[in-house]
């Protein structure tokens, strides 16, 4: 199963019962046939010839060294108290899972032979953001591992897997699959199994194939920060690679300064009681450059100028920011292909320029572009994509679900497309396959979301990210069925 116009997954039968809820195994359900969506556009939505552009999307893959010293799992007991809500989840059930669900990911996208409505060949993938979880440099070999080829070794410190997943470990808030029945709150009170040897085997060193197709990527906030948030500072940088791991807050810890401590001074989150564990210099903080050597970027694969953006604010935080010198050399990629736009004034002005259809890439939406820590440009950014009218599609991730947005400006013909994709990491666990064609009236956009076939742990991954609360088979997360597998339709730009 791939494509899931031809099958997809869902929550099936309680395998389990917990005090307070059960566990579902994940179950194989009808294919979704795509919903057309006329926001922007009437008319028909067949194919008339090949595509423009077929390509993959993933995002907020979160490849996770979870035995790290510099991740905080400790404050996920804190999670009923809302002065904590942006520093959460810091841990999750299925995390030593993440490289073999990608790995499966990978896989998937290999098989695809065809666009599900174009039949047109896979051309790229592109990927928005979050590929590590932790701006390390271990995960991030791993995730260039993953997409290129090659040996992923999932395990980091001491041989053997150690951190809070432990049957040993002091704290019964995460759940442990060597540990005895219902001694922990996840086997407890919602009805996890065990899964005794799981953790010896998730981290065996693996081969990934990579991807058989070209793919580029943007950054996001976990590629910047610790774990999405607090800024690398000196401190933490030498406890990254060192021997002491936090267990929980220390003494007489503010609450009401929880998210600003962390974003500044997260080492102050080490001050508290922990641990020796073995330290590992593999585990040093990556510099901006070794994920990705531009910033943002312009690439053209024939008809379409894909843009990707870097949104991550560097003041810390999760959500997105974008300075004025990327709206300037923004303005310029997009001048560069339209033959017609409209000028900051309302004119409209004429070029010799090629006209190519538009793709923008970033990790953060329109609606996450609120960082507080920067100044706040999402209305800016926006307007100025609503000039030029060959923009037709933003792709982007990091709310971990599906949505899809139609974007117009109130009294002018054009709009685009905004496609939020759902994350690897967080149920429903999935990526999405993106046709751009030309109809009969105009063009459309086909977006098909693509399950992975994995068993084992990839598949294993995936049932746990369905059970886990608040996330998983009954969130938010997979959007509603005109998220998924839809049909956008647009005039023609050009």
């Amino acid at each position: 199963m791939t494509l899931t116009t031809e099958g997809r997954l869902g929550a099936g039968a309680a395998v389990r019962a917990g005090t307070q809820g059960a566990y579902r195994a994940v179950a194989a359900l009808a294919g979704e046939v795509h919903v057309v969506r006329n926001d922007l556009a009437d008319g028909d939505a067949t194919p008339q010839g090949a595509a423009i552009a077929c390509f993959a999307h993933l995002t907020d893959l979160h490849v996770t060294d979870a035995q790290s010293p510099a991740r905080f799992e400790f404050i996920n007991q804190e999670w009923r108290d809302p002065r904590f809500r942006e520093l959460l989840p810091m841990q999750r059930p299925q995390e030593m899972l993440n490289a073999h669900a990608i790995g499966a990911m990978v896989r998937a996208i290999n098989s695809i032979e065809a666009g599900a409505m174009t039949g047109s060949p896979l051309q790229m993938a592109v990927m928005t953001g979050d590929a590590i979880d932790n701006t390390q440099h271990n995960e991030l070999t791993n995730f260039l591992a993953l997409l290129r080829g090659g040996t992923v070794r999932p395990d980091s410190g001491a041989p053997g897997y150690d951190g809070v997943q432990r049957a040993d470990w002091r704290s019964d808030i995460y759940w442990k699959p060597d540990g005895p029945p219902d001694g922990d709150v996840f086997q407890n009170a919602l009805g996890f199994p065990r899964h005794p040897g799981l953790l010896d085997e998730a981290v065996q060193p693996f081969h990934a194939e990579g991807l058989r197709v070209p793919w580029v990527a943007c950054r996001g906030n976990h590629e910047e920060v610790c774990q999405g948030v607090g800024i690398v500072t000196p401190a933490l940088a030498r406890a990254m690679t060192g021997s002491r791991k936090p267990i929980g807050l220390p003494q007489a810890f503010d609450p009401g300064t929880a998210v600003e401590t962390f974003v500044h001074q997260p080492e102050q989150f080490m001050s508290g009681p922990f641990l020796e564990v073995e330290a590992d210099p593999a585990r040093r903080p990556i510099e901006r450059e070794e994920f990705m050597p531009e910033a943002y970027y312009a690439q053209d694969v024939g008809d379409v100028r894909f843009i990707t953006l870097d949104t991550v604010c560097t003041e810390g935080g999760a959500d997105g920011s974008i300075d004025a010198d990327q709206l300037h050399w923004l303005e310029r990629k997009l001048e560069e292909v339209h033959s017609l736009f409209r000028s900051r004034d309302g004119s409209r002005v004429r070029t010799r320029n090629q006209d190519r259809y538009v793709v923008l890439l970033s990790h953060h939406g329109y609606d996450s572009l609120t960082n507080p820590r920067a100044e706040r440009r999402a209305d800016l950014l926006l307007a100025l994509l609503l000039r030029f009218p060959n923009v037709v599609l933003w792709l982007n991730g990091h709310i971990h679900a599906n949505r899809i947005t139609a974007r117009k400006e109130a009294g002018l013909g054009h709009g685009f497309w905004e496609v939020t994709t759902s994350s690897l990491v967080d149920w429903p666990c999935q990526a999405r396959l993106v046709e751009i064609y030309r109809t009969r009236g105009g063009v459309a956009i086909s977006c098909t979301m693509l399950d992975h076939e994995g068993g084992g742990l990839a598949g294993l991954h995936r049932e746990l990210a369905g059970n886990v609360p608040r996330s998983g088979f009954d969130s938010w997360r997979p959007g509603s069925q005109p998220d998924r597998n839809a049909i956008l339709l647009l005039p023609s730009p050009f």
